[in-house]
C-alpha cells in the first residue's frame, strides 16, 4: 500500500488539540500529512507546514492587512482565497492526495472553498458543526465532497468529537488509497435526467452512445445533480451535453430550493461545449415532501414521489416564463445548441390519465418555446413524447451529424 499525503486545514490557534489529533490518526495508519494554519488573530500552537502568513501571501495580502480588513467575515474570505490557492498548488505539484478541513461556520466557509479548488476524484473531507445544515447552499459543495457532523466539537477535544474526527481521518486516508481518478480515456457525454419512472430516455441512449465510443455520465436533476453537472461543464469535462431534464431551472425561477443554482443551463455554453437540449420535467415545481405543501401550490396537481421530494404543476404563465428563460440562457452559448421539442409531452406524469396531464399548459409552453428559441440555436419539433423511441432516434441523428461534422470530437 502506497503512503498518501493528506492536507489538514484549520485554525491552529484555537483548535490545535483537535487538529493534532487528526494528524496522529492519519500517521498511525501509515499516512503522511501537511498542515495549513488559517488562523487570523492568534498564532499556531506548535509548528505547521504552511503558516497564516503563507496563506495571506497566497491571497496577495499580509496578515496585518487581513486583520485590518474590516471584520471577521472579510478577514476569513481573504484567508479562504489564500488557502484555496495553496491547496490547488499543492495538488498540482503532486504533494497532496487528499484534503481534510474542520471548523465551525467560519472554518466550514473556508473549507468549502478549499474543497472546490480540487478536481473531481481527489478525496475532500469536511468536519463541521454545521454539516448537512440548510446554512450551506448547494452551490458551495464540490461534486464529490464528503462531510461529517462534528458533534460535541465546538470547543475542546472530548470522547464524543473524537469519534467524528477519527472516522474522518480514516475515511480521507482510505479514500486517497482507494480512489480511482476519472480516466478520461473516452470523451464523456454529460446527461441530465430524473428517475426512470419519470424520464426513461437515458436507458435507450446510454448503450448506443457507448457503442459509438463515448462514456455517459447521467446526473439526477434534483438540485445537487445540476450543481455537479454545471461545475464539470464549466471545467470543460464534457465533449457534449444532453441537457434533457430542466426542472431545476423552473424551480429556480419560482423560488424552490431544489434548484441547480444560478448558472443552470449556462456553464456548457460559456465553456463552448455543444449542447443538445430538451425540456424534460420543466412543467413541475419540486419541494420537500416532509414539509407542508406551500400554500400557493396547495390547489395544484400534486405528486409525492417519496418521503423526500414532491412535485406540483407550474401554471401556464410560469411555463411561459420558463420557456423565455431557456431561450435567453441558450442564446448566450459559444458553441452549437440544438433544442428538441417533443410536442406530445415532456415527462411520464403528463400523459393522459396521469396527475400532471395538462394539455393547455403544455400548449402554452410549446408556443412560448417556439418564440423563445432563435437562431443560431436550432430547433427541431417532433410529434412524440419525450419518452417515446422517436425522441431517442432524433437525438442520435443530430448527435451523429455533429460527430461527422467535427462539432463533437470523436472517440479515439
Amino acid at each position: 500500500m502506497t503512503d498518501k499525503t493528506i492536507l489538514i486545514v484549520g485554525t491552529y490557534d484555537t483548535k490545535s488539540d483537535e487538529l493534532r489529533y487528526l494528524e496522529e490518526c492519519i500517521r498511525s495508519q501509515g499516512g503522511a500529512v501537511l498542515t495549513m494554519d488559517v488562523s487570523v488573530l492568534g498564532d499556531a500552537v506548535g509548528p505547521v507546514d504552511f503558516t497564516k502568513h503563507d496563506v495571506a501571501a497566497a491571497a496577495g495580502s499580509t496578515i496585518e492587512e487581513v486583520i485590518n480588513s474590516g471584520d471577521e467575515n472579510s478577514a476569513m474570505q481573504i484567508m479562504a482565497a489564500g488557502a484555496s490557492v495553496l491547496t490547488a498548488r499543492l495538488h498540482a505539484e503532486g504533494r497532496i492526495d487528499g484534503l481534510i478541513a474542520m471548523g465551525g461556520t467560519m472554518g466550514t466557509d473556508l473549507a468549502l472553498d478549499c474543497a472546490q479548488a480540487l478536481p473531481l476524484g481527489v478525496p475532500k473531507y469536511v468536519i463541521s458543526t454545521v454539516s448537512f445544515s440548510p446554512l450551506i447552499s448547494a452551490d458551495r459543495l464540490s461534486p464529490d465532497i464528503q462531510m461529517i457532523l462534528w458533534a460535541g466539537g465546538l470547543y475542546g477535544l472530548n470522547s464524543i468529537c473524537k469519534s467524528s474526527l477519527s472516522q474522518a481521518a480514516g475515511a480521507v486516508l482510505g479514500a486517497a488509497r482507494a480512489a480511482e481518478p476519472p480516466a478520461r480515456s473516452r470523451p464523456v457525454i454529460g446527461m441530465m435526467s430524473l428517475g426512470s419512472s419519470c424520464l426513461s430516455y437515458m436507458m435507450t441512449l446510454k448503450g448506443p452512445l457507448e457503442e459509438r465510443g463515448f462514456e455517459v455520465a447521467v446526473f439526477h436533476a434534483t438540485g445537487m445533480g445540476g450543481m455537479a453537472f454545471e461545475k464539470l461543464a464549466a471545467e470543460g469535462y464534457f465533449a457534449a451535453v444532453m441537457d434533457f431534464a430542466l426542472p431545476e431551472l423552473g424551480n429556480l425561477l419560482v423560488g424552490s430550493v431544489i434548484n441547480g443554482g444560478k448558472n443552470r443551463l449556462l456553464s456548457a455554453g460559456q465553456k463552448g461545449v455543444p449542447q443538445l437540449v430538451a425540456p424534460g420535467c420543466v412543467d413541475l415545481i419540486d419541494f420537500a415532501s416532509w414539509q407542508e405543501i406551500p400554500a400557493r401550490f396547495a390547489d395544484r396537481p400534486y405528486h409525492a414521489h417519496n418521503r423526500l421530494i414532491a412535485s406540483a404543476a407550474l401554471t401556464a404563465e410560469e411555463r411561459r416564463e420558463t420557456a423565455r428563460e431557456i431561450g435567453k440562457r441558450l442564446s448566450q452559448a459559444k458553441a452549437p445548441v440544438h433544442v428538441i421539442l417533443p410536442n406530445q409531452g415532456i415527462e411520464e406524469w403528463d400523459r393522459e390519465g396521469q396527475p400532471a396531464h395538462d394539455p393547455e399548459g403544455l400548449t402554452a409552453f410549446l408556443d412560448e418555446m417556439r418564440s423563445a428559441i432563435r437562431a443560431p440555436v436550432e430547433l427541431t419539433e417532433i410529434d412524440a413524447h419525450i419518452n417515446d423511441p422517436a425522441f431517442t432516434e432524433t437525438v442520435l441523428k443530430i448527435f451523429d451529424d455533429w460527430v461527422r461534422r467535427g462539432i463533437i470530437r470523436k472517440a479515439v
